[in-house]
């Protein structure tokens, strides 16, 4: 039976549309037996990442700029409810968006140029979207899924979602609108199917001649003291819920989008050895059913409950090339890229794995682990710092990687590379995501970390002896 129309899909940065040809029966094996589903294809319209773009944000433009980068993702994302809702057609919900956009970027461009720097006009060439494939169709999205019918080897691959009604990571809008929140379950594979040495280790171990080869790790909880909220203090400093998606933290007590240096290096911390630093990550959510309207849950498509880590292991490593230096109190550190799906894997330095096959690294795949294998989160930070700022516009030019030999770009230094390891029990045939902005449809490559250093100068230094004395330390 033909359908006419478009149903389309958009959030927090991004628009997926849904071109609807026809509502049948798959031809061959149904993935999801006994329920009719549209055969149609899925496109995302990426919006350039304003807040990447960024060099310099005078001190007196932050609030506005972080204010200005909030409403970017909101305006966005109310868009996306809208569509979902059949509330127009998709030429003028983008062109209503990028009058907002430009609207906001203009008032960014304003701030910065009030606050001493020069007027950022090339920001306002970022206000409309472009068309990009998702390569899924909405058939094969798990957020889709309504059938209690599903096989025994269909259940092992892909979960238990046997609940009636709306599944994990489906939401509704009015007139019977699917938004789709992802994943997909081409965004799953089976780990013992990836050859060993597949994406490589996600950051070198230092060895050699002249490699600053020791450790340095904190023993800071798996976050035992339910310390959650959806706000980014690095990238959104000042608003609430500024991610769309709810952190976990560890270290630091009191985080959140208020904090100050001073509020850190007064706080409390979970961290056994005096670390004061904060680290936090987004939430791993068993795909349950169970959902929350509270911000950066179901209230922006990030549904099923949190997952707490079986282990969290903090570790700092040394340098390829030589001896580490210690970090200045503050540096702000992030890795991985929570709009990959849209802005593409440049920055996407997060992977998947299994234990027992830590061998097979994946950036795009949420892995598939046999029985008594547990799922295994990687996020290597940059271990390379400019020696001069703790933070900048896009809160990433002022750290760098280091190259495939180990060595720091010119002008840059290399410090203690933060590595954090997080494995979780996630039964076979239990499904799972990442939380992510909306649009980001909770893909693995949207894998993300943060980091904060508030380590007292007497456990930094010990930390740095530790790594260039070739000691292992805890």
């Amino acid at each position: 039976m033909t359908v006419a129309g478009m149903a389309l899909l958009l959030g927090g940065g991004a628009l997926t549309a849904i071109a609807s040809t026809a509502l049948a029966h798959n031809s061959g094996p149904d993935p999801v037996p006994g329920h009719q589903h549209l055969t149609a294809t899925a496109a995302t319209i990426s919006c350039p990442d304003v807040g990447e773009n960024l060099r310099t944000v005078p001190s007196g433009a932050r609030l506005q700029v972080s204010q200005g980068l909030a409403s970017l993702d909101r305006q966005v994302s109310d868009a996306y409810r809208t569509m979902t809702a059949g509330g127009g057609s998709s030429g003028t919900t983008l062109g209503a968006l990028e009058r907002q956009r430009r609207q906001t970027i203009g008032a960014m461009a304003d701030a910065i140029a009030h606050g001493g720097a020069q007027r950022p006009d090339d920001l306002m060439r970022m206000s409309a979207c472009t068309t990009k494939p998702t390569g899924t169709t909405p058939d094969r999205d798990l957020s889709q899924s309504q059938s209690q019918s599903q096989s025994p080897s269909q259940s092992q691959v892909w979960g238990r979602n046997q609940r009636q009604g709306q599944q994990p990571g489906q939401g509704q809008g009015q007139g019977g609108h699917h938004q789709q929140t992802g994943p997909s379950r081409d965004d799953f594979t089976d780990i013992t199917t990836v050859a060993p040495g597949t994406g490589g280790p996600p950051f070198l171990t230092p060895r050699g001649r002249g490699a600053s080869t020791g450790t340095f790790t904190s023993a800071c909880g798996r976050n035992e003291n339910g310390h959650f909220n959806s706000d980014n203090v690095i990238v959104t400093p000042g608003v609430s819920n500024g991610a769309h998606h709810t952190h976990d933290y560890v270290g630091n007590k009191t985080t959140d989008a208020f904090s100050t240096e001073q509020s850190l290096a007064a706080s409390g911390t979970t961290c056994s050895n005096g670390d004061l630093s904060t680290y936090y990550w987004p939430v791993l959510r068993k795909l349950d059913g169970t959902t929350s309207p509270k911000p950066g849950a179901g209230g922006d498509g990030n549904s099923g409950s949190v997952l707490t880590p079986a282990s969290v292991t903090l570790t700092y490593h040394g340098s390829q090339t030589g001896a580490v230096r210690a970090m200045p109190r503050f540096l702000r550190v992030i890795t991985g890229d929570a709009k990959a799906f849209t802005n593409g894997p440049k920055n996407a330095h997060a992977s998947w794995s299994c234990t027992g096959f830590e061998n097979r690294q994946l950036t795009d795949k949420y892995p598939l682990c046999p029985r008594g294998s547990q799922v295994v989160r990687t996020l290597a930070f940059p271990g390379c710092w400019n020696g001069r700022t703790t933070d900048s516009g896009n809160h990433r030019d002022h750290t760098a990687f280091a190259d495939r030999n180990g060595a720091c770009p010119q002008g840059f230094t290399a410090v203690p590379q933060l590595v954090e390891r997080l494995t979780y029990d996630v039964p076979p045939g239990d499904s799972f995501a990442v939380d992510s902005f909306p649009e980001q449809l909770r893909k693995p490559v949207t894998d993300h970390g943060d980091f904060i250093d508030v380590m007292p100068d007497g456990l930094m230094n010990r930390a740095v002896g530790c790594i260039n004395g070739g000691k292992t330390c805890s």
